[in-house]
């Protein structure tokens, strides 16, 4: 069992940046995939990034070059940190665990998932 818990939402202008957190307590194996989703209003969850344990990451086109996901491994923590945010970045951001070697960006694919935290961009 795995519990997940984020923080470092808020509410920012854009252009501004935030970084999120996810914790993860219970004893995650040595492969494992920690990765960041997002829920925009009125649209489906997404994948946003992700990190293997290995390592390896992997981030989606829209966030390339802004975002920038990174790991501690003796904190058992992910990091989500989001620079020249957009509106369109508004959305409740969950932090997702699975146990497996490649990043997979379908939600289906990962068991435990954090509650999330609120991202809030405006013009």
């Amino acid at each position: 069992q795995v519990q997940l818990v984020e923080s470092g939402g808020g509410s920012v202008e854009a252009g501004g940046s935030l970084r999120l957190s996810c914790a993860a307590s219970g004893r995650p194996t040595n492969s494992y995939i920690m990765a960041w989703f997002r829920r925009a209003p009125g649209k489906e969850l997404e994948f946003v990034a992700g990190i293997a344990s290995s390592g390896s990451t992997h981030l989606t086109d829209a966030v390339k070059g802004r975002f920038a996901i990174s790991s501690d491994k003796v904190k058992k923590t992910v990091y989500l940190q989001m620079n020249n945010l957009q509106p369109e970045d508004t959305a409740i951001y969950r932090c997702a665990f699975a146990y497996l070697h490649t990043i997979y960006t379908a939600r289906e694919r990962y068991r435990y998932w954090g509650q999330g935290t609120q991202v809030t961009v405006s013009s």
